[in-house]
């Protein structure tokens, strides 16, 4: 996937974005246990599809069905996807990342991350909410994964786009 700003995000990669809980088809249900290996444990939409249409990064409600927080609003599931950033990670990729971030950028992130999720919890709820930024994490680079994830989904992500622009290096 080459993918290095918004705009051009999708007509580059051949991801579509999509950003309806309605229509959740059984298909995409049994896709995204097959792609996760286990049973979603939450609702979750489809957001992001790859030019076959099989799922790339789903959205996740902040609650699991069980009521525990689920702080990771955006999951990177597409196999190839996962694959690559893996191997981006193996590589030192996480200290590499958080080495190449301006701090104060990766915290307006965080809590621009924690914000959206947060808007998807209604107004008079009383209970535990998820916490943190981008997957779970309140500062730094914890998992390259959920910061692509967020990028590709749309998100104003640093570290997103720096993995984006690795992937994009290591494919020439």
């Amino acid at each position: 996937m080459v993918i290095d700003d918004k705009e051009a995000r999708h007509s580059r990669s051949g991801i579509s974005t999509g950003s309806s809980y309605v229509g959740l088809s059984e298909h995409d249900k049994m896709r995204v246990a097959e792609l996760l290996k286990r049973t979603p444990e939450g609702d979750f939409e489809v957001v992001v599809r790859d030019s076959d249409g099989d799922p790339v990064v789903i959205r996740n409600a902040p609650f699991l069905l069980d009521g525990r927080p689920m702080p990771t609003l955006y999951w990177l599931v597409g196999r190839q996807a996962c694959r690559q950033v893996g191997y981006l990670e193996s590589q030192g990729g996480v200290k590499a990342a958080q080495a190449a971030m301006d701090a104060s950028e990766l915290e307006e992130a965080h809590a621009r991350y924690a914000a959206e999720r947060n808007a998807f919890i209604p107004a008079d709820y009383n209970g535990i909410i998820p916490s943190g930024g981008v997957g779970g994490t309140r500062r730094g680079v914890k998992c390259l994964h959920a910061h692509y994830a967020w990028y590709l989904a749309g998100g104003d992500d640093p570290v997103g786009r720096w993995v984006a622009q690795q992937l994009n290096t290591n494919r020439q």
